[in-house]
């Protein structure tokens, strides 16, 4: 790959033709229309949040450096920018006061571009700064947009692929999943967890189809996963109506299902949840009414276990880590228990001293027995001192939910 160093351009030059897309969230163009600010590969602007969009204008004034800017050629005298753009977009939203924010002057007011003294102005915009131009093949130009994109606010997993896979399918997903101001994006928050300019949704919208339409032989460790595989074999295609319909009939799901809502089910394994139970009745009332309960029950260690284990039949108490019976407890049971076999001359497991066999009158230590749910807790026991009994660890291990 070949570089050139150019350090002739100035943010004034930089801010010539300069837009700021507010519905998109990016900067278009600048250069005089010659250079494309946010290529489909790049990440959203995330610098625009009144805190490191100043620091960049702030570092200007200063006379501080704003580091190498990388363009990549795409044909004589027109360029993308490879490296930058955040603080590209930052500087040129202050000087073309395009979605315009101010910064706090030597006067200590806050101003904007036009109302800046005429020396800090120029001090701005005659800024040179340090551009390399690169020339390469594609692959040599991705490659070299990971190497560089280590340092600094770090690319996101999802930010990362689209900049290897980019073309027609990356550019429409992108338009639908990770356009922070549709209005859809709230309902689906309730569901995913992650910031849509992050290309987080998409991610996930990516996860679950891949999850269904890849088998996992296809995937191995040492090689690509199945999101990588999805996106490399609809790469040049622009149809994502596969990927957007499969997302939108999770969502529906659980919509249809869970007609409460909460804010633990946010981020939990939706896709796996449609591919396992979607095929099964449910009464949303019932599901509603026994997810209340259980957000309710303190024995309810793991919360964010509740809706698989209603999903699942309340089978598997697993998903739940109920809270069991702390030391204290469980050793005034054992005592308990012992000081009234002993008078009695049975066993202090109660279903050893229901039997004929040699363990009937048998008395267990402590450290043989198990602390029980008298009341299994499934059907309503609580995890409470009055539903405890210490059972021998070979009758506990039987007993299950009876």
């Amino acid at each position: 790959m070949k570089t050139t160093l150019h350090t002739e351009w100035t943010v004034a030059d930089l801010c010539k033709g300069f837009v700021f897309d507010a519905n998109e969230g990016k900067g278009l163009f600048g250069l005089s229309g010659a250079l494309t600010i946010q290529p489909e590969y790049q990440r959203h602007y995330i610098y625009g949040d009144g805190r490191r969009d100043v620091a960049v204008v702030e570092s200007l004034l200063k006379g501080y450096p704003l580091g190498l800017l990388y363009f990549v050629q795409t044909e004589p005298g027109r360029y993308e920018v490879l490296d930058g753009q955040q603080r590209i977009t930052s500087f040129a939203r202050f000087v073309a006061e395009s979605n315009p924010f101010s910064v706090v002057g030597s006067d200590g007011k806050p101003h904007h571009f036009s109302s800046l003294p005429a020396d800090q102005k120029a001090r701005i915009a005659e800024t040179r700064l340090t551009v390399y131009v690169c020339e390469g093949t594609e692959t040599e130009i991705k490659e070299w947009f990971q190497t560089i994109n280590i340092a600094g606010v770090k690319l996101t997993p999802q930010e990362m692929r689209n900049a290897v896979y980019s073309g027609p399918f990356v550019t429409a997903a992108k338009a639908v999943f990770s356009d922070a101001n549709q209005p859809v994006q709230q309902i689906w928050a309730t569901y995913v967890k992650g910031d849509p300019r992050r290309q987080e949704v998409l991610e996930r919208a990516l996860e679950w189809v891949s999850d269904a339409r890849i088998p996992a032989s296809a995937a191995t460790a040492a090689g690509p996963g199945k999101i990588d595989i999805y996106m490399s074999a609809h790469r040049a295609s622009a149809d994502i109506g596969e990927l957007r319909t499969y997302f939108e009939s999770v969502i529906g799901w659980a919509e249809t299902v869970f007609t409460e809502t909460d804010p633990l089910m946010r981020g939990l394994p939706w896709g796996r949840y449609y591919e396992k139970y979607h095929a099964n009745p449910y009464d949303p009332e019932t599901v509603a009414r026994r997810i209340r309960e259980l957000l309710a029950d303190d024995s309810v260690k793991n919360p964010r276990g509740i809706w698989e284990y209603v999903l699942g039949g309340e089978a598997d108490t697993r998903l739940l880590e109920i809270r069991v019976f702390d030391r204290k407890t469980a050793l005034a049971a054992y005592r308990a228990q012992t000081d009234d076999a002993k008078a009695r001359g049975v066993s202090n497991c109660p279903l050893c001293a229901t039997g004929h066999a040699a363990n009937a009158k048998r008395i267990y230590g402590f450290e043989e027995m198990q602390a029980d749910h008298v009341a299994a807790w499934s059907k309503g026991g609580a995890t409470a001192t009055s539903n405890c009994q210490m059972l021998c660890k070979t009758h506990n291990a039987a007993k299950g939910n009876r």
